[in-house]
This record gives C-alpha cells, structure tokens and sequence, in this order.
C-alpha cells in the first residue's frame, strides 16, 4: 500500500483517488499517525499539501523516524517545505507568492520524469510544461543531499530529490487536473520509485473485507443499518457474504424518504435478507421532534438522535455485538477533522461513533472509498443495477431539502417536486447516469403568481441538478433546455401551492451540493 499523511490539504483526497487510479491502495492517515503498524506493507509515503506555514510554533509535523526507513517519500507542497527544514534545509516566506499556472523547466532528468511532457524522455532543452501551484512559502535551501530537479521563473526548487534516500518533493500539485501530466509524476513514483503493482482490484477489496468483518464480527450477531441507497446497500451485500445469517438489516422509515423508498428496499432485499430485514415506522415520531426547528445543523442532530433511539428499539432483543454502516470517506473529509487539520463544513448523522449507551462497536468497510468506487464494487457484488445507478440520497433525508421547518404537508410538496425531477431526468436518454445528483429543494419563501386569470401567493422550488466524481467537487449541470421546460411545467402543474420553480447554477465550492 502507499501511506498518504495528511497535513490538511483541500486535495488531499485528490491524491488518493490518482493512486487508486492507478489500481494501487492507498489510506489517508493524519499526519501524526503512528506508522508503526503498517510500516511492513508500506511501498511509499506521500506528504501532502496543507494551510500552514512549516516555521510556525504549532504547524503539524510527522515523526522525523520516517526519513530513516528506507522508505520511498514524495512530498509535495507543504510536505516538501516540511522535510527540507527537517532535514537541514531552509523555508521562507514567498515575496513573490505563487497561486494557480506555472511553467515548470526541467533541468535534470530522471525516472520521475517519463511521460511527463511530450516526449518520453526529459532534456533540459525541452520547453516548459504547465503545472498548478497553490503555495506562500518556498524552499530557500535545499537540505543536504538532495539535488533540484526543476524550477519555475518564481521557485528555484520546484522539484528536488535525494536519491540516495528516495525522498523527492514537488511544490506544485500534481494531483489537480490543472497540472495536465500530473497523474504520470505520482505513476513514476508508484511504480518506477516504490516498485508497487497494479493489483488492487475490486474483487482483492471484496476478498480482505469479506475476511476483516468476519475476524472483527467473531460469531456474534451483526446489525447493519439500512437506507435503501446506494452505500448502505453495497454495505449490506458484502456483509452478507462474510456473515451469512448472523446479519440483521434493519431499515428505518423515517418519513424523510423519496418516492416509494420502503417500497422498494422491501421489494429488492426482502428476498435476499427475508425475516432478517426489519423495517420500523418511526414517520410520526420523526416529525414529532422535529416541529418548529429550522436550523439545518440542529435539525441534522434530531435526527441522527432519533434514528439511534428508534434503531435502538429495534435490535434491543438481539442484543448485538457490532453495527456495520455504508460511511463513504466524503462523509468523513465534511464531517470530522479525523484527516489532519481539515475544516468542518458540516455533520454527517451517520458518521464519528455511536452513543456509549448502545454499547457496539461500529464496522464501516467503506470508509475509505469514494462513491464511484463503491458503484464499482457493487457490480462486482451484482448487486441490482436499479439501485447502483440511484443517485446519492442525505442521510437526514428531505429534511435537509425543505429550508425551514420540517411539516407533512411541505415533505409532500418537495416529495413529489422531487419524484417529477427524477422522472423527466430519466426520460432523456443517457442523461441520468452522466448526472451526479438532480433534486428539487422547498424554499422558504413565497412569490405572486397568476393561475387560471386568479392571482397566487405560493412556493418556490429550486431545482439542483450537478456532475461531479466524488462530491468533492461538483459543477451545475448543462442540462437540455427542454428537460428543464417539462420540469417546471409538470411541478407548477401538478404540484399543489407552488408557483415557480427556479434553477440553482451554484458549483461545489463555493456551494455546496445539498441546501443545508
């Protein structure tokens, strides 16, 4: 595997995703992980980037024992400032600060190199190639031993290496898709520099997983909460391979759920799981506790907490041991700062443990891939198309799509607005499966409208339609303009007190994809 240390970096889960590309595992650690336990199937360490400055009193650092075990280490960014002063060199605030496009010359070739430009092999004649910078401090002095490799008009050392300990560092980014060769600098130091092999493959992950629950699991019952989504479901399938029978699926009607929600999971996996799908009712309660809340993050608390109150409920005979969950490592990056000195942007009911009271132990397999990869796990599981190819639903459901209070009468209304998004999506082909996530969000505002010659004063819904890989990132969707005319149409139209209907053109950051 290659050990990636996070120091904070807004593309630290960038890195991941080229190594993966490249069908080599990888985990993301803080950057003050204790290596210890890994350290004989680590084939290479990557330091990333990060907001601080490698002089400052606090910055984060890792342990200086890692420069010492032969291990293969590219640092890249603030991971190159932070060996280079840790090993004798020296790190100044940029004059000149550096942030997007550069040109990068190399000046002495080596294996780090190959494919980077046109031509194969790297002369110091060759012109310049584009690579993205994002950096205010810059090496004013290499440590002993190592040798520049590159440089841009602004940074002299823009690639160093130590060849004797295999330590090279970049201070662009080479992860971004604005440093176009990029994913082959990190190919040349996976393959050619840390010698891995290309053998993590979907079916490798199933046959580990498979074989870590069923260790952790022992013979002791396991619950695995079920939404009816795409993680949770996959989650569900690969635990069944491992636990057979000993596994409970247990899936909550929460009255915050799409169209036809229970009636689809009791229709796919009734058959699979039987008499060991429970399904709860909780519609009311749910409601109940939350009347009169309109903040997005306490309404995210309610029902986090009553979930665990209802699930609680529910396995409370079975007295199990483990509960399994379908986390994703987006909800981990947005939720806890578990991944270095990383921003909250906002919580995840199903992520950062269970309350003590429950007294289990949480299995989550896929918190460590990203929502494609589970896509792709899932097929090698067979798990049904018609639920892979769903788009991504919030754990606290339509909750977080109504702006303001949460009611039965506003559930229907964004209910069915949202069901007539996702039929229209659907009936233009191809269009579906190209889209991220597409969905209708209640507004908590009113506008005049005419209807019938009679003047209105009623809803608004804002339609939200993305592309993205991995909700990282997100942009709008260019979608036909035909597509979004039957939308409207059709909600106006068939969607009691609303009114008009508007389109979110926002990409992801600054906004983020769900409202709230």
């Amino acid at each position: 595997m290659i050990l990636i240390l996070d120091f904070g970096s807004q593309y630290t889960q960038l890195i991941a995703r080229r190594v993966r590309e490249l069908k080599v595992y990888c985990e993301i650690h803080p950057y003050n992980y204790d290596i210890s336990n890994l350290k004989s199937q680590i084939k290479g360490i990557i330091l990333s980037g990060g907001p601080s400055s490698v002089y400052e009193k606090d910055a984060p650092k890792c342990d200086k024992e890692i420069y010492n075990l032969s291990i293969p280490i590219l640092g890249i960014c603030y991971g190159m400032q932070l060996f280079t002063q840790e090993l004798g060199g020296n790190v100044q605030h940029s004059v000149q600060r550096e942030y997007g496009f550069a040109q990068l010359k190399v000046i002495k070739k080596d294996k780090l190199f190959n494919g980077f430009t046109n031509n194969p092999i790297i002369k110091s004649s060759n012109k310049p190639t584009t690579v993205w910078m994002s950096h205010g401090d810059k090496v004013t002095k290499l440590a002993p031993g190592f040798s520049v490799l590159a440089s841009t008009p602004n940074t002299k050392y823009a690639v160093a290496a130590n060849f004797d300990k295999k330590i090279y560092g970049l201070q662009f980014h080479p992860e971004v898709k604005h440093t176009p060769h990029g994913k082959e600098l990190i190919k040349n130091f996976v393959f050619g520099i840390c010698n891995e092999k290309p053998d993590w493959t979907m079916h490798s992950f199933i046959q580990r997983e498979k074989k870590e629950i069923k260790e952790k699991a022992g013979n002791n019952y396991v619950i695995c909460a079920m939404s009816g989504g795409v993680d949770s479901s996959v989650v569900a399938v690969l635990s069944y391979l491992a636990l057979g029978r000993r596994l409970y699926c247990v899936f909550v009607d929460n009255g915050l759920l799409r169209w036809g929600e229970k009636e689809r999971v009791e229709k796919i996996f009734g058959k699979i799981f039987r008499n060991k799908l429970i399904i709860r009712d909780a519609k009311k309660l749910f409601l109940k506790n939350l009347e009169g809340v309109t903040e997005p993050e306490r309404k995210r608390k309610i029902i986090g907490k009553t979930f665990i109150d209802v699930f609680e409920q529910c396995i409370k005979s079975l007295n199990p041991k483990y509960l399994i969950q379908g986390t994703l490592y987006p909800d981990v990056i947005e939720s806890v700062s578990v991944k270095g000195p990383s921003a909250t942007i906002k919580t995840h009911h199903n992520v950062g443990g269970l309350p003590e009271k429950m007294k289990m132990k949480l299995i989550e397999p896929l918190r460590f891939l990203f929502k494609d990869e589970v896509r792709e796990l899932g097929k090698e599981l067979r798990v049904p198309k018609e639920i892979l190819t769903r788009h991504p639903f919030p754990g606290p459901g339509l909750a977080v799509r109504i702006l303001g209070e949460v009611t039965e009468e506003r559930l229907t209304i964004v209910r069915h607005a949202d069901r007539i998004v996702e039929e229209e999506i659907l009936k233009y082909p191809g269009l579906y499966e190209k889209l991220w996530q597409a969905f209708a969000v209640l507004l908590p505002v009113k506008s005049v409208g005419v209807m019938g010659d009679q003047r209105t004063y009623e809803n608004a819904i804002a339609v939200r339609i993305v592309e993205s890989v991995d909700a990282m990132t997100a942009d709008w969707a260019k979608v036909p303009y035909e597509v979004l005319n039957r939308i409207s149409n059709r909600i106006i139209n068939e969607v009691k007190h609303v009114n008009r209907v508007v389109y979110d053109i926002s990409s992801k950051p600054p906004a983020t994809i769900e409202w709230e």
